[in-house]
């Protein structure tokens, strides 16, 4: 008989250690992401401190970045993301198709007068990332951007992720919509819904966000019906299924 891992019965020993991934990939994935982060172009000594890894081993490990084209070294010997970068983010948004479905959707939350849209999805376990952002028309405003890595278990957007499950039939449409005041950002607040995919897939958090003291008790109720209606019609455009209310007599009947 298989091994089994304490704890789990149902996996083989073999499996588990198939799982812990492959440690070479993931040590060159930490230099990619440490590119990623700065921004800007990183010498050796500055992506081994970022890396925790040796000088000799980030340049080992540099030789297939480039040769692949996910980094690039620059004259002055620093080095930066290279083209394939830029080509991953073109297939992943010709797949996933977030632009063309969410930023109309966004747009008319702000022709509506609601704060700020953005839309999160899921990093780690510890964060989440902000891949679409469009500022309100009003004139202060919450510093959110496209491309910021934001803590998971802080604010609205980072509930809805927590979720981690499939659609399914809920009592009261609006026990979908999550709240956060002051979480993150003590002057912030926001509401966020959660958007799904074909087979109830959790795509992602659509959220509304801006100052905390125009989130009133009124101006919630407002944004939230707004953004179910954004979240469902999101949902819908992607193939997925809207968790619609549960009809309690039919189910009654039903059950009886």
């Amino acid at each position: 008989m298989p091994k089994t891992v304490k704890g789990s019965p149902s996996v083989s020993a073999g499996y588990a250690a198939n799982m812990r991934g492959v440690a070479a990939v993931d040590r060159a994935l930490s230099i990619a992401i440490a590119l990623e982060a700065a921004k800007e172009p990183l010498t050796l000594s500055q992506l081994s401190a970022a890396t925790g890894l040796y000088k000799s081993a980030v340049l080992r490990l540099m030789v297939s970045l480039e040769r692949c084209g996910l980094a690039a070294r620059r004259n002055d010997q620093s080095y930066v993301l290279g083209a394939l970068a830029f080509r991953f983010g073109k297939a992943y948004e010709s797949v996933s198709h977030l632009e063309e479905t969410l930023l109309p959707l966004m747009h008319e939350l702000v022709a509506q007068g609601m704060e700020s849209p953005s839309f999160h999805v899921l990093q780690d376990q510890d964060t989440r990332l902000c891949l679409l952002r469009i500022d309100s028309n009003h004139s202060t405003l919450d510093r959110v951007r496209a491309g910021d890595v934001l803590p998971l278990k802080k604010g609205a957007a980072g509930k809805v992720l927590r979720w981690r499950q499939p659609s399914s039939p809920v009592d009261d449409p609006r026990s979908l919509v999550e709240t956060s005041f002051g979480e993150r950002d003590a002057s912030c607040a926001a509401v966020a819904c959660p958007v799904y995919g074909p087979g109830g897939d959790l795509l992602g958090a659509l959220s509304l966000s801006g100052p905390l003291e125009r989130f009133t008790a009124a101006s919630v109720r407002k944004m939230s019906s707004a953004l179910l209606k954004a979240c469902e019609d999101a949902t819908r455009m992607f193939g997925g299924t809207w968790p619609a209310a549960v009809d309690r007599p039919a189910l009654r009947r039903r059950v009886g």
